[in-house]
């Protein structure tokens, strides 16, 4: 039995090894061609999979049978055409949900450090109350931080308590936080979902985080409000025409990353695990490794606090000691330029270095320290 992996996918030795031949390939050279002799394939979200790519594989006498994305979202993979040929199908749901929210967290105290503000004075509308919005509206929430809520299929299928209509959110919140998945029709259809009428409505000083579809902002219209007017700030992780982005916008954007939100290594592991034990199930195989075996011990696992900062201060040191995201935002401006847009975005993903999530780091707070424990504790960090 022949596993295709993706070559950024971390622990499929470990995983997949033991279950057959294992072959490693750079997901933008998955192809047809590539399945031709594949019974597995393991991917992420850079490989699209679509009926086209399945016919030929399938013309080619290709014996895939089960496809297992180590991510949250599925919309590069047509599920349909999977079916058609008899293909299994697992994804990942919540892997890496932990991590895109550390991403948001630490965005919006760089930004708010940057520009002489505090995320405690603000109104933060949640665009998308899944895996990751949820857990970002339980987090803030708990940080003593005001929220909004805008999903529209949930409203409709749990009632409206809870829920706003995105216009209200965009008159009402100082920052917005997209976590959409990309629909492309129907009712609830998000391509654009922040078109040009609404990015023009944005009010001075708000902060736009796309951190769910580069597609579900019109990145154009974005383009010409932060040229023309510049009185908004963006912070994008995802971006239209990914890896080939416009390098106009990666400018204009106040933080501008690759697309890495969700790339901590406990998400990425956490991923394949879930895809591991979706196979396992799948072939009537016990699932022998737990994901605790996979994880390795945290560069930092311990901090301590004494007293002498200010709340937000104390959390963007504990938020630093396990991530930067001024580190993401540089390389892509520098990895970009040197090896070109599309080459650049694709070698920061490729060559992404060690990250941790919040929840590795136990923070232990002593004297004044002790106040900021429900702060910390709300951001995700172990407060003993």
């Amino acid at each position: 039995m022949k596993i295709l992996v993706d070559a950024n996918v971390p622990g499929a030795e470990a995983c997949f090894g033991p279950l057959g031949e294992l072959v490693r390939l750079p997901g933008r050279e998955i192809d047809a061609e590539a399945l031709a002799d594949v019974d597995i394939l393991v991917i992420r979200s850079i490989t699209r999979l679509n009926a086209a790519t399945l016919d030929a594989a399938k013309a080619f006498g290709s014996p895939l049978r089960f496809v297992g994305t180590c991510t949250i979202g599925t919309d590069h993979i047509d599920q349909k055409a999977l079916a058609r040929h008899g293909v299994a199908f697992a994804s990942a749901p919540g892997c890496n949900a932990e991590a895109v929210v550390d991403y948001v967290l630490g965005s919006l105290l760089t930004l708010a450090e940057r520009q002489g503000w505090r995320l405690s004075e603000r109104r933060v509308g949640i665009v998308g109350v899944g895996n990751v919005g949820g857990r970002l509206l339980a987090r803030l929430s708990v940080m003593g931080i005001a929220c909004l809520a805008c999903d529209p299929p949930r409203a409709e299928a749990e009632g409206t308590d809870g829920f706003e209509e995105l216009d209200t959110l965009i008159d009402a919140c100082d920052v917005l936080c997209l976590h959409t998945p990309l629909v492309r029709e129907g009712r609830h259809a998000t391509r654009h979902l922040l078109n040009a009428q609404r990015i023009a409505r944005l009010a001075p000083g708000t902060v736009l985080l796309n951190a769910g579809r580069g597609d579900c902002v019109d990145g154009h219209a974005l383009r010409q409000r932060l040229a023309a007017v510049g009185d908004i700030s963006a912070i994008l992780d995802v971006w239209e025409n990914e890896p080939d982005i416009a390098p106009a916008l990666r400018d204009l954007a106040a933080l501008a990353t690759p697309h890495i939100a969700g790339h901590s290594l406990d998400g990425k592991l956490r991923g394949t695990h879930q895809i591991y034990t979706a196979l396992s199930r799948y072939l009537g195989l016990p699932a022998r490794l737990a994901l605790t075996d996979l994880l390795p011990v945290p560069p930092v696992s311990r901090l301590a606090l004494q007293g002498g900062l200010a709340p937000e201060e104390a959390l963007r040191l504990c938020l630093r000691t396990v991530y930067d995201v001024r580190r993401d935002h540089d390389s892509l401006r520098r990895e970009s330029r040197r090896l070109g847009m599309a080459k650049g975005f694709d070698a920061c993903r490729a060559n992404y270095p060690l990250r941790r999530e919040f929840s590795t780091l136990a923070v232990e707070l002593g004297g004044e320290a002790s106040e900021v424990a429900p702060l910390l504790g709300g951001a995700g960090f172990r407060v003993p």
